[in-house]
């Protein structure tokens, strides 16, 4: 049974930085992605980031590939997404999932089939 748990979450002043962690706990291999994604109030969920656990990171927009580095930490199946430059528009409730989605279809919310509980991340201006 594969579980995910997400930390570092919170309030933080436009232009600051934020780091969030997933770990991964149960049959986790080289063929899965990790992946963040997020969920503002009224909004449908949007894909963040994704990285296999064997190499190879995604990013879903140019902007957030410039603010954003989704990397894998040194304990076993733990990944963390590290939020530089943050904006208010970057406020919502962070998820982290994991599947086995094809390369094209790793942005795609319905390819992973185990999340976190999420985690809330608000930007104030």
């Amino acid at each position: 049974q594969v579980q995910l748990v997400e930390s570092g979450g919170g309030l933080v002043q436009a232009g600051g930085s934020l780091r969030l962690t997933c770990a991964a706990s149960g049959p986790i291999t080289a063929r899965h992605s990790m992946a963040w994604f997020r969920q503002a109030p009224g909004q449908e969920r949007e894909f963040v980031a994704a990285m296999r656990m064997s190499g190879g990171t995604t990013y879903a927009t140019d902007s957030i590939k410039a603010r954003f580095a989704m990397g894998r930490e040194t304990a076993k199946n733990t990944v963390y997404l590290q939020m530089n430059s943050l904006k208010p528009e970057d406020t919502a409730v962070y998820y982290c999932a994991t599947g086995t989605p094809i390369l094209s279809n790793r942005h795609n919310s319905q390819a992973y089939n185990h999340w976190g509980q999420g985690t809330q991340v608000t930007v104030s201006s």
